[in-house]
């Protein structure tokens, strides 16, 4: 235990600035992301596939933005003010979720946060990468999905309270609902971007990045490129969350029943992210990575097969598992096979890769549930049937395609 403290007390103030940040965000917008789909169905009607659409096109303005910003931190050679920039416009977007009528008034908004997402998010994993020395670059990671994930546990918290004191019926959530979430939700995120700017310290360019990077793969190390190429795999079958939410609505959970299966998901998560990122620092981060993509796997075939609600709740808490094991570890891997004054490049286009693909895959999903356009669609199970299926491919996929011996040079 002594040794574990002493290692989280050795971590730069960087990492703990960054962490209390996306605490606080994570507060805010888990409030209201996940009664957005909720939003939509229950009180403005709109079909699965829109919301796919949303959600598809939202990720994808972020997706292209990381490619960019990344680059240009690289360029700069800065990485905080691009992120508080990014925080900013999150921030500044929310309050209008409040007026929003028609699902494109939240399309809108939601155009808006992930523009912000996509600024911030390459510039401030460079951040935390080039903040610590990379034997502890699987713990600072997983302490910030820990604390990431602390925040969305609070923020579903506050959120179930506000659905329990506002509403009698808690079978479809309501406008009211929605609105006082939305209010509630925006101290945490300016709190959020006072922390990151008064609290940050930029990490200076080293002096061998005189010249910035072009924006291409070129230079960048092989192993780096099959490893986006199977991220792309797995990420197609990797659809919105939205579309669990609305499962577990379909196998007759209430609202307020989400809201606690929401918060069982992310108390593991947050619990177990920090110590599975720590292992990665250990056993490598490939493994962890493999291992969290089987158990997202297995966990898809269970929401396929799912028959109550019950299951689907207990499966979306397991779900808590993949996050922890992957997410952390693919952000430190990222950082183990570039050099640091491409960095920001790479972070961007491997956030791009995910959001990029995250478009057809929430749309595909979509389609493949209700279907549109004359499409009628395959039902509830399909998303989750091809989902599975991606994740144990790219699994595989990752395990033969990237040898154990050429990642742990890296790597360990």
């Amino acid at each position: 235990m002594n040794t574990k403290n002493n290692r989280l007390s050795r971590l730069p103030r960087n990492v703990w600035v960054v962490t209390a940040t996306s605490f606080l965000t994570d507060i805010s917008t888990e409030m209201i992301a996940n009664l957005i789909p909720l939003f939509l169905a229950n009180v403005l009607g709109a079909k699965t596939a829109v919301i796919g659409l949303i959600e598809g096109l939202a990720e994808t303005t972020a997706s292209l933005t990381k490619i960019y910003s990344g680059w240009l931190s690289d360029k700069l050679g800065r990485r905080k003010w691009l992120t508080v920039i990014g925080y900013g416009l999150s921030t500044v977007a929310k309050p209008f979720l409040y007026f929003a009528s028609l699902w494109g008034h939240v399309l809108g908004v939601r155009f808006a946060d992930r523009l912000g997402k996509g600024i911030r998010t390459a510039p401030r994993d460079a951040l935390v990468a080039e903040s610590i020395d990379e034997k502890q670059r699987g713990l600072a990671f997983g302490l910030h999905r820990a604390g990431d994930t602390a925040g969305a546990f609070f923020g579903l918290v506050i959120a179930a309270a506000i659905v329990w004191a506002t509403q009698t019926d808690a079978s479809l959530l309501t406008r009211h609902t929605f609105q006082t979430a939305v209010l509630v939700s925006i101290l945490p995120a300016v709190l959020a971007v006072i922390v990151l700017a008064v609290g940050a310290r930029e990490v200076r360019k080293p002096q061998a990045a005189a010249q910035a990077p072009a924006l291409h793969f070129r230079g960048l190390d092989g192993r780096f490129k099959i490893f986006l190429l199977v991220v792309i795999l797995f990420t197609l079958g990797n659809s919105s969350d939205a579309f669990i939410i609305l499962r577990g609505q379909e196998r007759g959970l209430s609202v307020l029943q989400v809201m606690g299966m929401l918060i069982a998901f992310n108390a593991i998560y947050a619990a177990l992210a920090g110590p599975l990122g720590a292992l990665s620092d250990r056993i490598g981060r490939r493994r962890l990575i493999i291992g969290g993509w089987a158990a997202y796997g297995l966990v898809y075939l269970g929401f396929a097969l799912s028959r109550t609600g019950w299951q689907v709740w207990l499966l979306y808490a397991l779900y808590g598992v993949y996050y922890a094991a992957a997410e952390g570890a693919a952000r430190a891997l990222v950082a183990d096979l570039v050099p640091a004054e491409q960095r920001g490049t790479a972070y961007g286009l491997y956030n791009a890769a995910v959001g990029l693909t995250a478009f057809p895959a929430s749309l595909i999903a979509g389609l493949l549930w209700q279907g549109a356009f004359g499409w009628q669609g395959f039902g509830a199970s399909a998303p989750f049937f091809f989902g599975a299926s991606l994740a144990l491919l790219a699994s595989l996929l990752f395990w033969k395609a990237v040898p154990v011996k050429k990642t742990a040079e890296r790597i360990r």
